[in-house]
């Protein structure tokens, strides 16, 4: 496919362009029909919600919230009364909104606070919020703040006014993708190798959200669900891309040509990219195990997006691959590729020199480790989920200023109220009871509509304080038990904490079923019983440090004022399934491409050591551009003005940079070097009945380990290899030192060069005493006998200018 692909590329190129252009074109003509839907089966809030339809069908449209203070007399002033009549008539007239309830008729006395100084209007629109034009919205909100002066203060809350003071729309993804710019083209040095994984994510997460779109005419999909597919698909577009690119270059700085280096690319990573993408879906499938019907929607627009991002990893990467040639390298690459000067693509001495420290102290590393990601998960013991709301936007906004004086002028549980509702007459005695319990600080009870009754109830306490939890709490177990009436508590405080409930019931289900299913892709994978169970535990590490970063900043505050998010608040009750799904797909990625170098040398030279020290050598500096490229783009979603994408984006920012530079670079790793060869135990029982899944198959050649010797191949179970590294004095690795394994006799049976970190592999055909043979200017030469037995051999070489100790 990879070949038809990178041969047919105007084709492939074509057919791209076509199908995201007729995706966008039929997008656009159909609009969107997002649909916020927090239905909670089996839930009290659930059941008063279905009462309250029954009582007051669903109106059409968007209701949103005019709010004014004056510094002196009070809101019925003459001067007053007629500034914001004027523009509360204005507003009404205006094309699109449905109804104006305002303060200075008799039904609206109630809107005026006991001292007043504030008063409010409704404003209903005739659509719903996202369907509601922004120009509609912004001159409601202009013709409003123009009553405003001379000790007069106007305000607008609500999701329409929400909608208006956000960022212009692609703000967030923009800055997102400057900073992966930067850092691919620090990795590559190429504008052309930059582009490609841009591109490629670009594809993918414009498909996706067209996609997404339609699909919003059919089921029920939240507009939050937009967001999250745009954050996940261009964090794995660009990361799946940026793993074929790396192995394609590799490919032709080792000899291949453009054509050949991008099948091994696609065949290799190509491979592992569809093995990674298969492990995100799954981990956002997980969420249908909650039985969320809200998470639905999320589901699907997320592994829509992933699927696509991997299908553009797969075709339509080839096919730029393919135009660009040579191009994809840099110039200075061209030019040593051109001179014959270079053969494969340098792990950096860095990254050698920290694979070898983590060889060599393998308990201090996983030690620090672990102090740190427990450290940072100590916060989520005071993790508490609850509602996120206009209380929490930046003081500067106009929504958080009007939330602001509703609080100010009619209590702070105004802006959360409640409704006990009733299937039938509500008893005076269950109004009373209501009104003597502690935390209530009013009371109003409509008249029967439908059959059913409505009781108000403002709490004393905002919506996101603990103490109305407990007051929710104590009219579901104590005051209507009491009343002896069957009715129900609603309204969106209820419902937020139903919600949590919910969650925190069907959270040990859900992670279980994600990270078993994960467990049985890397066994399947690896062919080993501690490695995906190394990666279970890696992953749940992860979550708790990720979370307790999440608590620090949004519930404790810390930096919240640096990143320009509001106030502190609890954390939002659907975060933790959505983050968790996104976060363990994430992290199998990783634990895909770094376990599946170590694999691949394990198999080769059976010496576990080494495959760790090789895996991580060759596997971290691209793990950690990736896991860079996606901390940026998450964090740009700080500047997206949804307060639940800021905290998604923060929190999944937080576990990508702990998962890849903490975790999979330092403690796995650490972990691997002290299990030894129980990393790759399985039962022969079980190896004998598992199926076998090649992730990342093995090249013929792609300037990586060396292949084994012909003689290798043919000896029948006496074949072994000596492996080991080339040093410096220092401890510096030596690149490209002429290693020879010779016969006491003097006849070569194997001859390679060192990678980049020193190390070499060489292969023996039988037990037995031979001479190795080792050199590289200016460091001088060096042969010893080495006896190998029916294992693999480690034997270090350290090369000085002027005859040198081997050293086994």
């Amino acid at each position: 496919m990879a070949r038809w692909c990178y041969r047919h590329r105007l084709v492939v190129l074509v057919l791209w362009v076509g199908a995201l252009f007729g995706l966008g074109v039929t997008a656009s003509s159909a609009g969107t029909n997002y649909a916020e839907v927090f239905s909670l089966p089996d839930t009290d809030s659930k059941r008063a919600y279905d009462l309250m339809r029954k009582a007051f069908p669903e109106r059409a449209g968007d209701t949103d919230t005019v709010v004014w203070k004056t510094d002196e007399g009070t809101v019925r002033d003459a001067a007053v009364r007629s500034r914001m009549e004027d523009a509360l008539a204005e507003i009404g007239r205006m094309e699109g909104v449905g109804a104006v309830a305002g303060p200075y008729d008799e039904r609206g006395a109630a809107q005026i606070s006991e001292d007043g100084r504030i008063a409010y209007a409704q404003v209903t629109f005739a659509e719903q919020a996202d369907a509601v034009p922004k120009a509609l919205v912004q001159d409601v909100v202009d013709t409003a703040r123009a009553a405003a002066g001379d000790g007069l203060q106007v305000e607008l809350g609500g999701q329409a006014v929400t909608r208006v003071q956000e960022p212009p729309t692609g703000t967030a993804e923009l800055v997102g993708i400057l900073a992966a710019a930067v850092v691919l083209f620090l990795a590559f040095g190429s504008v052309f190798a930059m582009l490609l994984p841009i591109v490629v994510a670009v594809f993918g997460v414009a498909g996706g959200m067209f996609g997404t779109q339609l699909i919003s005419h059919v089921t029920d999909v939240p507009e939050l669900a937009s967001l999250l597919a745009t954050l996940i698909g261009l964090g794995v577009g660009i990361d799946y891309a940026l793993f074929i690119v790396t192995r394609h270059r590799k490919g032709i700085l080792s000899g291949k040509d453009p054509e050949e280096a991008a099948v091994a690319a696609l065949n290799t990573s190509g491979r592992a990219v569809l093995f990674a993408g298969g492990t995100v879906c799954i981990a956002l499938a997980g969420m249908l195990v909650t039985n969320l019907r809200f998470l639905d929607g999320v589901v699907i627009g997320t592994s829509l997006t992933v699927v696509l991002g991997v299908l553009a990893a797969i075709t339509l990467l080839p096919a730029l691959l393919g135009v660009l040639g040579h191009r994809v390298l840099s110039r200075r690459q061209r030019r040593r590729l051109a001179a014959s000067e270079t053969k494969g693509e340098q792990v950096s001495g860095l990254a050698a020199r920290w694979s070898a420290t983590v060889q060599r102290r393998p308990r201090a590393v996983a030690a620090v480790a672990v102090v740190l990601m427990a450290a940072l998960a100590v916060p989520l013991l005071s993790l508490r989920l609850g509602t996120v709301d206009q209380g929490n936007d930046d003081a500067s906004t106009t929504t958080r200023k009007a939330y602001d004086l509703l609080a100010e002028g009619f209590g702070p549980g105004f802006n959360g109220p409640l409704q006990v509702v009733v299937d039938g007459e509500a008893p005076t005695g269950l109004i009373r009871a209501v009104e003597d319990t502690e935390g209530v600080a009013q009371v109003a009870a409509a008249p029967p509509a439908n059959g059913v009754s409505v009781i108000q109830v403002v709490p004393t306490t905002s919506p996101q304080d603990v103490e109305t939890d407990r007051l929710i709490d104590t009219l579901r177990e104590d005051v209507i038990p009491a009343a002896g009436v069957q009715a129900h508590v609603g309204g969106v405080t209820a419902v937020s904490k139903d919600f949590a409930s919910v969650t925190g019931d069907r959270l040990p289900l859900f992670v279980g079923t994600i990270i078993g299913l994960g467990f049985l892709l890397l066994l399947l994978a690896f062919r080993s019983l501690v490695v995906p169970l190394t990666a279970a535990v890696m992953n749940l590490l992860a979550a708790a440090a990720s979370f307790g970063v999440l608590v620090m900043v949004f519930q404790w505050g810390v930096g919240l004022d640096v990143l320009g998010l509001g106030t502190e608040g609890p954390i939002a009750s659907f975060l933790p399934i959505i983050m968790l799904s996104l976060l363990f797909g994430l992290s199998m990625d990783y634990q895909v491409f770094l376990v599946s170098r170590m694999h691949e040398e394990w198999v080769h030279t059976r010496d576990n050591a080494r495959a760790v020290r090789v895996g991580l050598a060759e596997t971290s500096r691209v793990i950690n551009s990736a896991a860079l490229i996606m901390v940026c783009v998450f964090l740009a979603f700080v500047l997206s003005g949804d307060y639940g994408a800021a905290m998604a984006g923060v929190g999944l920012a937080a576990a990508v940079a702990l998962d890849a530079f903490v975790l999979r670079t330092a403690l796995v790793p650490a972990v691997m070097h002290l299990l030894g060869r129980a990393n790759w135990w399985l039962p022969a029982g079980l190896e004998k009945r598992l199926p076998h899944l090649a992730v990342e198959p093995k090249e013929e050649d792609d300037g990586g380990s060396p292949a084994p010797a012909p003689e290798e191949k043919a000896v029948d179970g006496t074949a072994s290899v000596v492996h080991g590294f080339v040093r410096t004095p220092e401890g510096e690795p030596v690149r490209g030192a002429a290693v020879t394994l010779l016969t006491p006799g003097g006849r070569q049976l194997d001859r390679v060069a060192s990678l980049a970190d020193g190390a070499y592999v060489v292969a023996v055909p039988s037990p037995g005493t031979y001479l190795l043979a080792v050199s590289a200017s200016p460091h001088g030469a060096r042969a010893a006998h080495v006896t190998v037995g029916e294992g693999p051999l480690v034997h270090d070489v350290e090369l000085t200018p002027g005859g040198v100790d081997a050293v086994s």
